[in-house]
Formats: C-alpha cells, sequence, structure tokens
C-alpha cells in the first residue's frame, strides 16, 4: 500500500533499520533475507533522496536525516500496534504480551523481584524481558526496543509520559567485623576508610550518590568500582572498605550477608524513582496496566514486606 508515494510496508524495514544501523541485523530483527532488506532500503533512499545508512570505517551510520526519522517512525509503528493490531479490551488473565524493561539491579532489587510476582499471580501469561541500563537509557526508549524505563526523575526525558515511583535515601554499609567503626560513622572515618563504588556502561558513568560528592568538591578514597549494586556487599565483606548504598537494598543485603548498616555522615538528597514509557504507549492497555501494578507495589505497605523477606 502507497501513500503519498511511499510504500508503507517499507516503514516496518525502515525501524529496523534505523535501531541496528546494518542491513544484516535489521534483516534478522525482522525476519527477511539481507537481499530483501538491501533492496528496500534502495527505495528508502530513493524516497527520502538521502542514503540514510552511511559507511563510516567497517561500519554503517546513520544518516543526520535519518536520526531525525528515529523518534516519528517508531512513534507511528507503536502507535498501529497499540491501537489498530491490539486487541479491542485488554485481559490481564488471558495475555500473552511480552514487555520490555530496562531497570538497575538496584531497582530489580528493590521493587521490581516482588512486583513482577504480583503481576505473575494476576497475569501469568504476560512475559518479562529485563536489561541493564547502557551509556544512553533514552535511547532505547525513543528507538522503540524497550516499553519501560526505570530510573531516577532526572535521567528521564520531558518528551514522553512518566510516574513517580518511591523515594529512597542512602546509608552506609560495612563489614560486622570491621574494627575501624563502632554503631555510627562519623564524617572523618568516611572520609578517611576505602569506599566501593558503582559504575555504569562502557562510559563508566558514576551512579548518583557520586555525582553528588563531586558536585560538593567532596572526595572519597575509592578503592574499588563494581559494575553492579549487587556487586557492591561482596566487596565489603571481611575488608574494612564501605559503602554508600540506597536505604531499601542495604536493608536486603545485611540480612544476607556479614555487614552492618549506619547512617551516613554526609546527607545526600534522596533519590526519586520513577518509570517512563514511550508517549505512544499512553494508548496501550497492557503497559498502562503493568504501570499500575508496580505503582501499587510501591505503596509503603507492600515496600516494607519486601523489605522484611530474607
Amino acid at each position: 500500500m502507497r501513500f503519498h508515494r511511499l510504500d508503507l510496508n517499507l516503514l516496518v524495514v525502515l525501524d529496523a533499520l534505523l535501531s541496528t544501523s546494518s542491513v544484516s541485523l535489521a534483516a534478522e530483527k525482522i525476519c527477511l533475507s539481507q537481499s530483501a532488506v538491501s533492496g528496500s532500503l534502495a527505495r528508502l533512499r530513493e524516497f527520502f533522496d538521502d542514503d540514510l545508512l552511511i559507511p563510516k570505517g567497517r561500519q554503517m551510520v546513520l544518516s543526520p536525516r535519518a536520526e531525525t526519522l528515529i523518534g516519528p517512525v517508531t512513534e507511528v509503528l507503536e502507535l498501529i500496534r497499540s491501537t489498530i493490531l491490539a486487541p479491542q479490551a485488554f485481559e490481564p488473565e488471558t495475555s500473552e504480551r511480552t514487555v520490555r524493561i530496562m531497570a538497575s539491579d538496584y531497582t530489580v532489587q528493590a521493587l521490581l523481584s516482588e512486583g513482577l510476582k504480583r503481576i505473575g499471580r494476576l497475569a501469568p501469561g504476560i512475559k518479562f524481558e529485563l536489561e541493564s541500563p547502557g551509556d544512553n537509557i533514552l535511547e532505547p526508549l525513543e528507538r522503540g526496543s524497550i516499553d519501560l524505563l526505570f530510573s531516577v526523575e532526572s535521567h528521564l526525558s520531558a518528551e514522553h509520559p512518566s510516574q513517580f515511583l518511591f523515594e529512597d535515601d542512602y546509608v552506609v554499609i560495612c563489614c560486622k567485623e570491621n574494627t575501624q567503626l563502632g554503631n555510627t560513622i562519623s564524617e572523618t572515618e568516611f572520609f578517611r576508610l576505602g569506599h566501593v563504588t558503582v559504575e555504569f556502561g562502557r562510559n563508566r558513568f558514576p551512579a548518583y550518590e557520586e555525582v553528588f560528592l563531586r558536585q560538593q568538591e567532596l572526595r572519597r578514597p575509592i578503592e574499588m568500582v563494581v559494575p553492579s549494586f549487587l556487586i557492591v556487599p561482596g566487596m565489603i565483606v571481611g575488608t574494612e572498605r564501605i559503602a554508600l548504598l540506597h536505604r531499601k537494598l542495604a536493608r536486603q543485603v545485611v540480612k544476607q550477608n556479614q555487614l552492618r548498616m549506619l547512617e551516613s555522615p554526609i546527607k545526600i538528597p534522596p533519590i526519586r524513582q520513577a518509570v517512563q514509557w514511550h508517549r505512544s504507549s499512553d494508548h496501550d492497555p497492557a503497559i498502562q496496566w503493568v504501570v499500575r501494578q508496580l505503582l501499587r507495589a510501591c505503596q509503603p505497605e507492600n515496600l516494607e514486606d519486601t523489605e522484611s523477606t530474607p
């Protein structure tokens, strides 16, 4: 079918090319042969009067014109999927949707592990695919490769809807056998002892608390950098190192390890955890239902239940 000279079937190929910057990967993504995708790319180049994919070294990159098409193409296809192709009514008990989520291991541990269990009891056919944040957390959302993005509010996009979930502050964790500390930790001790901290992705993006400390021009002695919050406890046990950790996560890990939790002598603003979805998913009843269920899981009594679970 053509619309103003554009074969609308090409939109699916274009979306795959924009999300992969590769003919072979696009072909694999939409289950077509490479020759078929190459032919479609030629037709797209003719229609847009632009190369769309440009060779750079041994790889292909998007042209400036192609970059501008990412959002509109994704939005059009997502709108078609969630409205025209979606069933008239969403029935959680019988739905077999797959929901793609990007979230840190902290969010998974503090919220999703319990929240998704609750959803599983109500909608056993819904499947979830979880992935860790990369260097650019907003790109997968813009490209439509994820349905829900969990992050602190300040990292989310103003272009898409979001829902605040909960606040969490910071505490210090240390080994139970740490002879350098008593039942409290002073500011002097905080800046004297070695720290474990978390950085994300290939660009080593620092965690929120480290960003705050740097902004305040506060420098702590960092002895170890790890790529995951859940690795931190193992790097503390049996050492005199300490770490700043979210309270909700700290309450869980101190029960499973030989650790203690102390009030932080440095007052760090609490994080405001939120979930975001592409604006086209405002019309997707399945995504909105999942968000509502996770919001219910964030109610104080439910979070307390999660934190008390051994």
